[in-house]
């Protein structure tokens, strides 16, 4: 009752009917610390994507020259838009819904298809984890069963390989040809075939394994049943993501001390044992050598800024969630710049462990690195385990590998679950920020997603998974929302009040270049990707099916269905209230109500918009309140 009468006698001035209810919501967490919050970070951007797919892109793209688009792409798109959201959420202390509403009120579709794109890595992403945990299992069994052609699930076209050491007439040109791998990051077919006088269709123990064990496709690619241990495995993963968050940050920021800083344990174990392979500085030329060609070629332009925005998990609402955690006044922009740094030092380093074991491979079974290098599940699946079955105790290194893999998705994996907990708790707090509520939420998303991966496991679930991983988080969509965040930030809300607003916090202002990125550069590149993009659609390829009209329709629905948010939700708002489009919610703290929303240069372009003092000294005080309280 003191508590009560407390808290009454500090609201004197706001009306009773409004205060009862700020009573009843519980106060918002916040990061423990600092480290949590940098480990929250680095473990949701540092994922699979470092280790499978930029290595390959760099092999593919030019070698070292992939450098130059990558970096220009990552200081002109990835860091302005990764620090843009990541101080939003510290400055609002909202997720990445309720952001974008107190930003700007009409733009909240902009949040609400953002959580679209999280709602499908929810449900397809942890289904690699699935197949990690399976490989994981299996790497317990000697010898490793993706190794030998004398399982129950092989086929009369199996055969083993062999060293170049233990058998190497076998490997002479004229019995075995090389290792036909195609380009597509996801869907790697590989076949061994005779170039002599007819074709003979030769596979690989580790292809039979993935394609006859792990995923079991079925002849006509249907979906056909669920197969009962992947979907174990699958139902492992959502127990362990589950426990990793269901108390909030108060469980994510204890567990990614591990999940975030065990995987470069094991990924500097696997560089030091791979560069001192035989063959392992051949594999590093291949990467690293320059293709000055390569420059011009606007699909490697295209390639890097893929890259960069997957990698930096902009435009999904969960950088935004996870500032949101921050305390005011943390030094989010010095965070930001040294989480980039990370992240784009993880991938190259990855790439030095990757290829120095590919290039072993490759002299080991006399093969070319074209041959051997491969993308996504492909690398992960297929060609690595194969590597690591020629070293001496194959099994400790592919425990190890698949730790690893584990350890990188899962962290990804539980913070997207976090977003998605927090944007919808931040939606509704009264009745989801009360006792035992958080841990009902995240049961029904973990057990909701669950349901609907069920269909990515079964016979005819590859095809399922591209469809989502191609469309879903596809390139358009986040390069249209990263256009749609710079430009209602910039040109709406305001650059410079959004940067007084960041002075507020940090107690200085970042570098001006970030502003003019926000206004010009940053949209600018967007759009034109995102043309090119467009321009060169492919028809999807899953293991020699190409999709029908039915695939395509799919994935322009997975397409239109964050996106069309946006537009519905400016409808909304201007049927709702009319009068109140743009203008920010009176929480928001200004601590330089009277000075320019917008200068370019000396020219004023939005005059300062000061608003009602009173409003603004309650936003102030209740801003302060949230620091000062303890969680």
């Amino acid at each position: 009752m003191a508590d009560q009468t407390a808290r009454g006698d500090l609201g004197k001035e706001s009306e009773p009917d409004k205060e009862a209810p700020e009573r009843e919501v519980e106060p918002r967490e916040k990061w423990a610390n600092n480290m949590e919050f940098i480990l929250s970070m680095a473990g949701e951007i540092i994922g699979l994507g470092n280790v499978w797919r930029f290595p390959y892109l760099c092999f593919k793209n030019g070698g070292g020259v992939f450098f130059i688009p990558y970096l220009v792409f990552l200081f002109c798109c990835g860091i302005p838009v990764f620090f843009l959201e990541t101080a939003l959420g510290q400055y609002t202390s909202e997720g990445g819904v309720t952001a974008w509403r107190k930003i700007c009120p009409m733009f909240e579709g902009v949040g609400i298809a953002s959580q679209v794109i999280v709602v499908y890595l929810n449900i397809y992403y942890i289904v690699v984890l699935a197949w990690a945990i399976f490989y994981l299992i299996n790497s317990f069994i000697s010898p490793l069963p993706w190794s030998t052609c004398d399982n129950w699930w092989n086929s009369d076209l199996c055969h083993r390989h062999l060293s170049m050491s233990g058998n190497p007439h076998l490997l002479r040109a004229d019995n075995w040809s090389s290792l036909n791998i195609t380009v597509s990051d996801y869907s790697d077919n590989f076949t061994y075939f005779n170039e002599t006088d007819h074709l003979l269709m030769i596979k690989s123990p580790e292809e039979e394994f993935w394609i006859k064990r792990v995923l079991r496709m079925s002849t006509d690619m249907s979906l056909g049943q669920v197969h009962w241990d992947l979907a174990l495995c699958l139902l492992a993963a959502w127990v362990i993501c589950y426990f990793c968050i269901w108390k909030g940050i108060k469980s994510t920021g204890k567990v990614v001390y591990f999940t975030a800083t065990f995987p470069y344990v094991m990924l500097i174990i696997l560089f030091f044992r791979g560069v001192t392979l035989p063959g392992a500085g051949e594999g590093l030329k291949y990467y690293l050598t320059p293709d000055f060609s390569k420059i011009s070629d606007p699909d490697v332009w295209r390639d890097a800024g893929t890259q960069v925005f997957f990698s930096y998990a902009v435009c999904q609402g969960v950088l935004t969630a996870l500032g949101s955690y921050n305390k005011y006044n943390n030094n989010c922009y010095r965070d930001c710049l040294a989480l980039c740094c990370l992240n784009s030092a993880t991938s190259i380093f990855a790439g030095f462990a990757v290829f120095s074991v590919l290039g072993f491979m490759a002299q080991d079974l006399g093969l070319s690195m074209q041959e051997v290098a491969a993308s996504g599940p492909g690398l992960a699946f297929i060609v690595y385990p194969r590597a690591l079955s020629l070293l001496p105790g194959s099994s400790f290194w592919a425990v190890l590998f698949f730790l690893m893999i584990l350890l990188l998705g899962l962290d990804s994996q539980f913070v997207c679950v976090e977003s998605l907990a927090t944007a919808l708790t931040d939606l509704f707090p009264r009745q989801l920020r009360r006792p035992g509520a958080r841990e009902i939420l995240v049961l029904v998303i973990a057990a909701i997603c669950f349901l609907l991966g069920l269909p990515l496991i079964t016979e005819g679930g590859i095809i399922i998974f591209q469809l989502v991983d191609t469309y879903g988080p596809s390139g358009t969509s986040l390069l249209i929302i990263a256009c749609f965040e710079t430009v209602v930030i910039a040109w709406v809300y305001g650059a410079d009040r959004f940067y007084d607003n960041i002075e507020d916090m940090i107690g200085y202002r970042p570098f001006p270049v970030l502003k003019y990125c926000w206004l010009f550069v940053t949209p600018l590149i967007c759009v034109i990707t995102l043309l090119y993009d467009l321009s060169q659609t492919r028809p999807l390829v899953v293991y020699g099916h190409k999709l029908s009209t039915w695939g395509n329709t799919v994935g322009t629905l997975l397409i239109i269905a964050p996106l069309i948010c946006i537009p519905a939700f400016i409808l909304v708002s201007l049927c709702r209230n009319p009068q109140n489009r743009t203008t920010p919610s009176s929480d928001l703290r200004q601590a330089r109500p009277d000075k320019p929303v917008l200068k370019l240069g000396k020219r004023i372009i939005f005059k300062a918009q000061r608003p009602p003092v009173k409003n603004m000294d309650e936003g102030i005080e209740k801003m302060l309140m949230e620091d000062s309280s303890s969680v």
